[in-house]
């Protein structure tokens, strides 16, 4: 099952309203359609996660990280690594456990008795994605071994900074607070991750495709037998990137980001609202958006469709409010409903 360019991360197609403005630059659709094949890769491997699909491809546009959360067997894992495969990225995972320590991660100075000196031993942050497999079972310490690596693309051992490999890109997966054995993520960190995308459990259909393919021998450890092969590389993403860069924002749009962002600070249902970092956020996720869909000006509606994956990390409910059900998504959606539209 393959995702087109017109589904959103939000998994509902949207109809692109027309603004006004004066014109804007053509769009590379040899590139776009290089993106698009990407989606068509990771569907060769991947069924029923088209809206997650969407979702990476925005971070990797936007330079962005993202957190996946799911419970076990929704193929968190397998998305990513088809992804990294479909991209010729390298990609290296690490397994978040309660002992984990933060020089696991990034990497530390190794003593060589030969030369009577130390020398670096990188960590698997090294490397254009990584995966954080499972990060909310890790200790606050060693979660905020990411935090540098995150925001700075660089990591510091003894003092000494060292530049990450250009694109990088951390994909963490998690599986919901409500599971034994987990470290709720620091909110520092959770403002690091550009979007969080919840993986559901397939429809019926996807299920049944699941099964039809792996009864015919699929072999999630063997990408290239699935027909899984690279249809882009850091190029083509470095490009595409300079593309989205050209996308217009009509200043009617960017009151609109402003808007549904301060409405989330009044909220009586929120204890915290979206920060300023957030609205940036959500105007480079509606751009990244517009550009994959052909676009090269952003519409309100690609504002609405990356509206719940870019903000739902960033609120933060009331306890009363979620004694009585509330949730994120419908304060979002109250939200979304009650900020008036440009047009």
């Amino acid at each position: 099952m393959t995702e087109t360019p017109n589904t959103p991360p939000t998994g509902q197609p949207v109809a692109p309203a027309d603004p006004p403005g004066p014109a804007t630059p053509a769009p590379d659709l040899a590139l776009q359609h290089a993106l698009a094949d990407v989606r068509t890769e990771v569907g060769k491997a991947v069924v029923g996660q088209d809206a997650a699909v969407s979702s990476l491809l925005v971070a990797l546009l936007c330079q962005g990280h993202v957190l996946l959360e799911g419970v076990p067997g929704v193929a968190k894992t397998l998305l990513v690594r088809t992804l990294a495969a479909a991209l010729t990225l390298d990609t290296k995972r690490v397994q978040f456990t309660p002992d984990l320590m933060p020089g696991d991660v990034t990497g530390s100075l190794v003593y060589d008795a030969r030369t009577a000196a130390f020398s670096f031993r990188e960590g698997p942050v090294f490397t254009n994605l990584l995966l954080a497999d499972e990060i909310n079972r890790t200790p606050p310490k060693t979660q905020a071994s990411l935090l540098e690596a995150m925001e700075e693309r660089q990591v510091s051992v003894d003092g000494e900074p060292r530049p990450l490999p250009e694109p990088f890109m951390v994909i963490a997966t998690q599986n919901p607070v409500e599971y034994e054995g987990t470290y709720p993520l620091p909110e520092a960190q959770l403002d690091r991750f550009l979007l969080k995308v919840e993986l559901p459990v397939p429809e019926r259909a996807a299920e049944v495709e699941v099964l039809a393919r792996h009864a015919a021998g699929f072999d999630p450890r063997d990408l290239a037998a699935a027909g899984v092969r690279p249809v882009a590389g850091a190029d083509e993403l470095a490009r595409a990137r300079a593309g989205v860069r050209t996308v217009q924002v009509a200043p009617e749009v960017l009151g609109y980001v402003v808007d549904v962002c301060r409405a989330t600070r009044s909220s009586p249902s929120l204890s915290l609202g979206v920060s300023p970092r957030g609205a940036t956020a959500l105007l480079a996720t509606a751009r990244a958006w517009a550009w994959l869909s052909g676009r090269g000006y952003v519409t309100p509606d690609d504002v609405k469709v990356l509206a719940h994956p870019t903000l739902r990390h960033r609120v933060r409910l009331r306890p009363e409010a979620e004694l009585e059900g509330v949730t994120a998504a419908s304060v979002l959606d109250s939200v979304l409903a009650s900020v008036p539209v440009p047009w």
